[in-house]
């Protein structure tokens, strides 16, 4: 952060130059803290309402613990989240934040995650398999670090429709919903035929070959005849349990309008 640029937006503040709304609007867009082999973005929160999330898969683990350490320092009890984050790498962190807490199926690593608030609208994580599940414990773990109200419903795919109908009633509680299936992928559809609130599609890459590694389920959601669907990336539980987080923080404000 430019600490000479504000001190200049504070002092125009303090004459009278410049409003509260157009100094927090300048905030916005300061830079970031350049660290070398990192640009630390200190202010995603207050442009998105969410902090910088670091993917560990692929970066070295001292770059890593330097990024956390740089964003603890600004952010104080602001939440990190680290993804993709390997037993090794999560050793590390806690070695240096012991109140880091690992979650080794989801991959996750979370340091001061948010309290949902008791009217938070309810998110509904649910997989067609169990081997679909580190999928979403991924996007579950995401949205509830990020102050998300998150309920799990775990192996009720097509190949046993009933073990889904049998929950019928929680399905409907939900006001967003995040669906994560492999193989085919059909299961997003029949949910999404079922309510009438968002559905965030997750493919996974499980099964036999001709799935290709998820691309087959890619495409079968991307080409659901249900309305309400929305589909992210294979096995991208983080950005599915972020969105969802996105639309009940959306829908939680509009509601005290």
């Amino acid at each position: 952060m430019d600490v000479a640029r504000i001190r200049e937006l504070l002092e125009k503040v303090a004459a009278g130059e410049l409003t509260i709304d157009e100094a927090v609007t300048r905030l916005r867009v300061l830079p970031y803290e350049d660290i070398g082999f990192a640009k630390v973005d200190h202010h995603r929160s207050l442009r998105t309402g969410f902090p910088e999330v670091i993917y560990c898969q692929g970066k070295a683990i001292e770059h890593i613990i330097a990024i956390i350490e740089r964003l603890h320092e600004r952010g104080g009890e602001g939440t990190i989240l680290a993804t993709r984050a390997n037993p090794e790498v999560a050793e590390a962190i806690a070695n240096v934040f012991p109140e880091a807490q690992y979650h080794p199926e989801a991959r996750l690593v979370v340091i001061h995650p948010q309290t949902a608030a008791e009217d938070e609208p309810q998110i509904l994580v649910i997989s067609a398999g169990t081997a679909d599940i580190p999928v979403a414990e991924e996007a579950a773990v995401t949205a509830t670090a990020l102050g998300g109200n998150v309920e799990r419903l775990y192996d009720v795919g097509v190949a046993g429709i009933h073990r889904l109908l049998d929950h019928h009633q929680q399905i409907l509680q939900a006001e967003v919903i995040i669906v994560v299936a492999g193989m085919e992928g059909a299961l997003p559809s029949v949910v999404t035929g079922l309510v009438d609130v968002p559905v965030i599609a997750v493919p996974t890459s499980v099964g036999y070959g001709a799935s290709f590694e998820g691309l087959a389920a890619l495409l079968t959601m991307l080409n659901s005849c249900a309305a309400g669907v929305v589909v992210v990336n294979i096995d991208n539980g983080f950005g599915a349990g972020y969105f969802a987080r996105m639309l009940t923080r959306q829908l939680r404000s509009r509601r005290g309008d």
